[in-house]
């Protein structure tokens, strides 16, 4: 992947209060465009469409969870390469090290600083492009 700023990011969050702030740390703070998605398949139904430079992904949701959402994600032509970060509270080292395991490029611990959040993403973003 070529060295390019970041504007595109599939955000996939079951739960409204964390999609609302993350959308207002993302989108007004960063700068950011975002496709939110409330499940997993939703974000299989949106992704090809909006072809993200870059997703987030909740680790828990009912019905399909982060790290099965990211498998079928890369299933889909075009995303078999786009860094993927998990959002979540089980952040123990082996629990990080599994999340990376599967496919992901980093973890951002929950609850994250709306604050911060933008720039966390751009310091993973540099580090995987």
């Amino acid at each position: 992947m070529s060295q390019q700023d970041i504007n595109r990011i599939l955000y996939v969050e079951d739960e409204p209060d964390i999609q609302a702030v993350a959308k207002l740390a993302l989108e007004q703070v960063g700068r950011f465009t975002l496709e939110i998605c409330s499940s997993g398949q939703e974000a299989l139904d949106k992704a090809e469409q909006f072809s993200p430079q870059l997703m987030l992904l909740d680790v828990m949701m009912p019905e399909m969870d982060g790290p099965t959402t990211l498998g079928k994600l890369r299933d889909i032509n075009g995303l078999q390469d786009v860094p993927a970060i998990f959002m979540t509270a089980r952040v123990q080292p082996h629990e990080i090290q599994e999340y990376i395991s599967m496919g992901a490029v980093d973890v951002i611990a929950k609850p994250f600083d709306p604050m911060t959040l933008s720039n966390q993403i751009r310091e993973i973003w540099d580090k995987v492009t």
